[in-house]
């Protein structure tokens, strides 16, 4: 009774499948159904029924006969293999895709889901390749996509919080922070304060964010996701896992939040200053170990799964590699004031000196455009190099001459421009580079310095600002009402010059020629003010070819007293006027004693032998007070 109960009951669903499975599909789906309900419709025992009836088939609905309240209908379409391994593989993977831990944390497990996988996948081709079962390959599809579904969940499990912790990284990637402050969920840590990288000198470093076993699980995962057609979610799924690694290891190098172009410009330059300062290394320590280092693990990862390795790579470091792309652009778009070139020099070089190792980094054609824009910005910082210099001449232009400089000495402008231009030539082969052509930009190897090229492009330039210089000396020269006073001007401002010059590399940039044009003025200017302040006293003591002697005594003393008044005005006049450099002063001061000490003394001896002179004569001045006198000029303090 109860065996011929059980054939009722399976007679009984049967002919509900038949008439209610208008598809073969369906008619499954209705028998699976039926199957998890009741323990004794297993669909073994449907099958084996179907067949024992002659149902037409290994997997017939059977063709006995039906509960007579029902009526008979026509039996479903055989069951095919690939049917039939559709629901074993059905039952297989969903037991995987519902498991509420990793499926890797048990290696048996994950080998298992892989090989299922690999099932599925070849029983999806063959079907697309049957083209027989339209529903039966949607069915699978289906399966398939929650299959990768998982598979993406596992590998970016994988990725962000791996099996084994990797070895910390080098240098500016290690924190003093132990594991257990960073939160478990996300593995990079919470609200808490992220710690600041120490100096890295070395980047000949790689770091390895994976162990070795779990880059062989990813990889496995990477490459069925690929073979599923689901390459591009996979590149997708890598590049956001990878992406936190890459914003907290850039976050540790103390760069602050991203800046836009406004919020550039409108900084003061001391807070600029430090933001440079901080992009710099950080520049070097991202382009030189962070990003070699994910190509490294990308092309481990899709080791022969091209080109999705390069996509997963472009896609990870783009939005960081951006950022400190844009913050050159920025800063090499703001103002470009003078101070400013030292800290645009320290960003070309370091934008310069990377470029050739960024060619293997950045073959592929996906990453060609990231390789182009560290070029561009090498470009742009270049510019804007040039610019600042071309501020220079217009800041020297600028510099009014409103307040004569006391005693005629050296103008703050002459010392402001030859300082600068002395320790811009620190850095004379990389203003070399970007005078001839910004060669770095275009990655070309660093051009060798000729010791001798005063025309060279840095030598006209600086040449140039020279020029204008002089002009704006000369300009400034004019507010002196006292023309001697303004040779003196120019000759403190010539010789400062010429002493820059020759100390440096500016010397090599401008060349001999130009040395001696600049010695000559000097000499001019020193001849100019010996003619002008002391005019009068030669004219006193000239007498002619026949000297004092053929002159009268009343002559000579009324020389005397024009001679004794014109150097009180001069020692009036000149007592607070300076000649800074001591070779310049006393090279002037022999000059003059020279000329008016010798004609002085012959004066005071005729004088003294000529026996109309009065018996009482008065020397006001003995040559050796005129002497000291000349000697206590150019001081700038008063005697």
């Amino acid at each position: 009774m109860a065996e011929d109960g059980e054939e009722k009951l399976l007679a009984t669903v049967q002919h509900i499948a038949k008439t209610l499975g208008r598809t073969g599909t369906m008619t499954e789906d209705i028998l699976k159904v039926f199957s998890n309900y009741d323990g004794r419709l297993s669909l073994e025992k449907l099958y084996a029924a179907a067949a024992a009836a002659g149902g037409g088939g290994e997997h017939s609905m059977p063709a006995s006969s039906p509960p007579p309240t029902l009526p008979s209908a026509a039996a479903p379409p055989p069951v095919t293999s690939l049917e039939r391994t559709v629901r074993t593989l059905d039952r297989q993977i969903s037991q995987f895709v519902a498991m509420d831990r990793l499926i890797w944390a048990d290696s048996a497990d994950a080998d298992a889901f892989l090989e299922a996988v690999d099932d599925l996948i070849g029983t999806v081709q063959e079907l697309d390749a049957a083209g027989t079962s339209r529903g039966l390959l949607d069915r699978a599809d289906e399966l398939l996509s929650r299959c990768m579904a998982r598979l993406e969940d596992e590998f970016r499990a994988l990725i962000e919080r791996p099996d084994d912790a990797a070895p910390p990284p080098p240098g500016g990637f290690d924190s003093d922070q132990s594991d257990s402050d960073h939160d478990a969920d996300d593995g990079y840590g919470g609200d808490e304060p992220i710690p600041i990288a120490r100096p890295v000198s070395d980047f000949d470093v790689v770091i390895d964010a994976l162990p070795p076993g779990s880059v062989s699980d990813v990889r496995q995962i990477a490459r069925r996701m690929v073979d599923a057609g689901f390459g591009r979610e996979c590149a997708e799924a890598y590049a956001a896992a990878r992406r936190g690694f890459i914003d907290e290891s850039v976050a540790r190098l103390g760069i602050r939040c991203p800046r836009t172009s406004d919020e550039v410009h409108s900084l003061p330059w001391e807070e600029l200053e430090f933001d440079i300062a901080r992009w710099i290394p950080a520049f070097k320590m991202v382009f030189r170990i962070l990003i070699p280092s994910e190509r490294r693990l990308s092309d481990r990862v899709f080791e022969g799964l091209a080109p999705y390795g390069d996509l997963a790579f472009v896609a990870a470091v783009r939005t960081q590699a951006l950022q400190l792309i844009s913050f050159g652009d920025a800063v090499a778009a703001a103002s470009r004031a003078p101070e400013r070139l030292f800290r645009v020099i320290d960003m070309y070089e370091a934008v310069r000196d990377l470029l050739p190792d960024l060619d293997p980094v950045f073959a592929d054609p996906y990453s060609a455009a990231l390789r182009a824009e560290v070029s561009a910005v090498c470009s742009t910082l270049g510019s804007s190099i040039k610019g600042i210099f071309m501020e220079l001449e217009n800041l020297i232009r600028r510099d009014p001459a409103r307040v004569a400089v006391p005693g005629g000495g050296i103008h703050p402008i002459t010392r402001y421009v030859m300082n600068y231009l002395r320790a811009a030539c620190g850095s004379r082969q990389t203003l070399e580079e970007v005078m001839d052509g910004d060669l770095g930009a275009l990655g070309v190897t660093a051009i060798a310095v000729d010791p001798d090229r005063p025309t060279s492009s840095l030598a006209v330039h600086i040449a140039w600002i020279m020029d204008v210089l002089h002009k704006n000396l000369e300009t400034k020269s004019k507010i002196y009402r006292d023309p001697p006073l303004a040779s003196i001007f120019l000759m403190n401002n010539g010789k400062y010059i010429i002493q820059k010059v020759n100390d440096s590399e500016l010397g090599v940039l401008l060349g001999d020629e130009w040395m001696k044009q600049m010695l000559s003025r000097v000499r001019r200017w020193s001849m100019e003010y010996q003619r002008g302040a002391w005019a009068k006293v030669m004219s006193v003591l000239q007498t002619g070819g026949s000297g004092f002697s053929g002159l009268p005594v009343k002559a000579m003393l009324q020389k005397l007293q024009m001679f004794n008044g014109y150097l009180e005005e001069i020692r009036a006049a000149q007592s607070e006027w300076v000649i800074t450099d001591e070779q310049l002063r006393a090279d002037v001061r022999a000059a003059i004693t020279d000329s008016v000490v010798p004609a002085y003394k012959g004066l005071i001896a005729r004088l003294r032998s000529s026996p109309e002179a009065p018996q009482d004569l008065f020397i006001k001045h003995t040559p050796e007070d005129v002497e000291a006198c000349i000697q206590h000029l150019f001081e700038g303090v008063a005697k």
